[in-house]
């Protein structure tokens, strides 16, 4: 994890999109970044169409970094990725939270809502 103490708190999604590869499956090359991810220590979720990522903000920029760095040593000639990042200083974000923090909110307003058309 980071040692800088300002660094600022990043939750990510990102779709990285292996091209040139001849083939038009990617699962492969997902996979190997889904390792490394794995290894960078940092909170992830794989989801149908990218991933979730979030941990300080170098770390994250990093983290897609050796992503594209592992996809091109599986042979893939160039790698695009889509990032959305998003931080805030208005709040403490708890490690490894961001993201499931923010699920978990829209969650309670759809069971309220729900609640109150019973």
């Amino acid at each position: 994890m980071s040692d800088d103490k300002d660094d600022l708190y990043a939750v990510a999604d990102f779709c990285l999109i292996p091209m040139g590869t001849g083939d038009s499956s990617v699962a492969e090359y997902i996979a190997e970044c889904q390792t490394v991810l794995q290894k960078s220590g940092l909170t992830f979720k794989m989801h149908g169409y990218g991933t979730n990522l979030e941990g300080p903000w170098n770390e994250v920029c990093k983290a897609i970094h050796d992503c594209h760095a592992a996809v091109h040593q599986l042979g893939a000639p160039r790698v695009a990725t889509d990032i959305r990042i998003g931080t805030r200083t208005d709040r403490q974000v708890v490690l490894g939270e961001g993201n499931n923090r923010k699920v978990h909110r829209v969650e309670e307003i759809l069971a309220r809502k729900e609640a109150e058309l019973r």
